[in-house]
């Protein structure tokens, strides 16, 4: 099978090494690398977006990323790509009208593949004003849809009534209803939404680093000319040097710029949120549901066989790599969410748990549920841009503006000609070819000998890419059969992973490429030996190497368990920091 440009392969991370480095192996000759119009640190959704910007405008373009693509906050949100309806009752239309727009592109025009509708219901619980208050809301919601650039591309919100919302929901007490509203939403599988947009840089030639961390700034008098970084899979120090390096590093932000003599105008405050992942039996409901609490919004977000509920916003100054939810989180979501379920859910029922850092934008003492997802862009010493805040949705127009400001630098510096941002024109891979495929999904199903509820799935995840796995289970039939543990992927899926999409550990593959670790009740235990297995066939690992693999997701996998029987945020932590990251 020939190998597509945007596949992150191991021979491409070892390419792009080779090309960046400006220093040799220690020990190696030395020679020279290439100098970069811009150097992205942070492979997060902005971060890839940041590098997809940057390349389509013509500039040479490379990421680099501490850990795995989405590892941090960008594999844990709540999966929404949404306008925020709570940010309209905050009075933020620019926001909400922003980000509303963004759904539509990226529903109707860069990612239809990916991102999907979902029916939400918000209840009403008072008689009188509230339907007319909120009614004016949601109508207010889906006017700003409408009127933006792009299309709406979801149907138009309706009115209900308790028997209505009894037939659609009816494991949701109608008692304390008058009725709802239905709107709809988009969601989306945060971590392959970044994979799927460093794929694309790279297609249009980036290069993709992962598990490089930068260790300090380059310098040229008060100039950031690059970075120092390492390599933490081989231990390999280089030099990578760029005209412009743009920090896209989230919650980590205030770490970089203590890198640059702690000179920087922003400060990034580490918001908690904790999901909770439930069998889709558990909760009978046609749609999703919202409602407020005191701090935060709850979310019952349909997510394939499973439901996703939460989440909350409390202020997290403790381990930014491996946020941990406490018995306390646990128990606040399971409480406010079975004050609207006919039978109540308990710890029991829940399959996964997961957790992760809002990077919100702080300069006054409020609390985090209150401080707005608004991004903001800064040039703290020649030569470096930091960008901060915003959320998953809104992250192209970041993206954006991080390139505009890098922009301004490197015309100021080097009179390079920058053209404008063109992402709003570029579909991400996959996208290409999805709709005659989904067309085709029955003669798909034939070919293959797969059932069409796997080319489903397939379609789902890769799009217009479903062409490479089914190669895969071509070339290898016995790909095509279900990974062990874990029957709704595919063994090919685990494969491809490390052949296309840069995983170069177990838990990229069963945390990210798929999302095993929260959609079985082990958490991926039973799928470990077999996925690592397939891994070590693609990576030469040898049998030592394979069981460091599986000892370690599976101590992973316990310290988690152990961190989520913990009362408070800190014996919490301090459970979850026993494991720490393989490299």
């Amino acid at each position: 099978m020939r190998t597509p440009a945007s596949a992150l392969s191991p021979a491409a991370r070892a390419a792009a090494l080779d090309a960046l480095s400006s220093e040799g192996e220690q020990d190696g000759p030395k020679h020279e690398g290439t100098e970069l119009d811009v150097l992205v640190v942070g492979g997060g959704v902005v971060g890839a977006g940041t590098a997809l910007d940057a390349v389509t405008r013509g500039l040479t373009t490379a990421l680099v990323e501490q850990r795995d693509l989405a590892s941090g906050t960008s594999s844990r949100s709540s999966k929404l790509v949404h306008g925020g309806l709570r940010y309209l009752e905050m009075l933020d239309f620019g926001l909400v009208r922003e980000a509303l727009q963004e759904r539509g592109l990226l529903l109707t025009r860069l990612a239809p593949h990916l991102v999907r509708p979902v029916p939400f219901l918000y209840p009403l619980t008072r008689k009188g004003w509230e339907r007319p208050y909120v009614g004016a809301g949601v109508a207010l919601y889906d006017l700003m849809a409408m009127v933006g650039r792009y299309d709406m591309g979801v149907p138009k919100h309706r009115h209900l009534f308790r028997r209505q919302v009894a037939r659609i929901a009816p494991d949701f007490r109608a008692d304390k209803l008058s009725g709802a509203i239905r709107y709809y939403d988009c969601q989306v599988d945060d971590a392959r939404l970044v994979l799927t947009i460093a794929r694309t840089a790279a297609a249009h030639g980036a290069h993709v680093l992962t598990r490089t961390r930068v260790t300090g700034f380059l310098r040229e008098g008060e100039r950031v000319v690059g970075v120092r970084a390492r390599d933490l899979e081989t231990g390999r120090d280089l030099e990578i040097r760029a005209r412009v390096v743009v920090n896209a590093a989230g919650v980590w932000t205030d770490e970089i710029q203590e890198m640059v003599g702690g000179r920087g105008a922003l400060h990034v405050q580490a918001s908690k949120g904790i999901h909770l992942v439930v069998p889709r039996d558990r909760i009978r409901s046609e749609a999703g549901f919202i409602t407020k609490t005191a701090v935060s919004v709850l979310f019952v977000i349909p997510w394939g066989r499973h439901w996703i509920i939460g989440t909350t916003d409390t202020p997290w100054d403790l381990d930014k790599a491996h946020p941990a939810a406490s018995r306390r989180d646990i128990d606040y979501v399971l409480e406010h969410v079975n004050e609207i379920l006919r039978e109540p859910l308990d710890h029991e029922d829940v399959v996964g748990v997961y957790a992760g850092l809002r990077p919100l934008l702080t300069g006054e003492s409020e609390p985090t549920s209150k401080i707005s997802r608004e991004h903001t862009v800064v040039t703290p010493v020649p030569g470096l841009v930091m960008i901060a805040g915003g959320k998953l949705t809104t992250y192209r127009v970041m993206a954006r503006d991080a390139i505009e400001a890098a922009a301004h630098s490197l015309r100021t510096t080097v009179s390079t000609t920058v053209r404008d941002s063109i992402t709003d024109r570029v579909p991400l891979v996959g996208a290409d070819g999805f709709e005659t495929r989904s067309n085709q999904r029955v003669m798909l199903a034939r070919r293959s000998g797969l059932h069409v509820a796997r080319i489903d799935h397939l379609l789902g995840r890769y799009g217009g890419l479903v062409d490479d796995l089914l190669g895969l289970v071509a070339e290898r039939p016995e790909l095509g059969r279900p990974l062990e543990g874990a029957e709704d992927y595919l063994a090919a899926e685990v494969v491809y992973a490390v052949t296309h999409e840069a995983a170069q550990h177990l838990d990229d593959v069963l945390t990210r490429r798929t999302r095993v670790s929260f959609e079985t009740f082990d958490r991926g235990a039973a799928a470990a030996r077999a996925a690592a297995g397939l891994m070590a066939g693609e990576l030469g690992w040898d049998e030592v190497r394979l069981e460091e693999e599986i000892d370690h997701y599976l101590r992973r996998v316990e310290a988690e368990r152990r961190s989520q029987s913990m009362l408070t945020d800190h014996e919490a932590d301090e459970a979850r920091v026993q494991v720490r990251d393989i490299v």
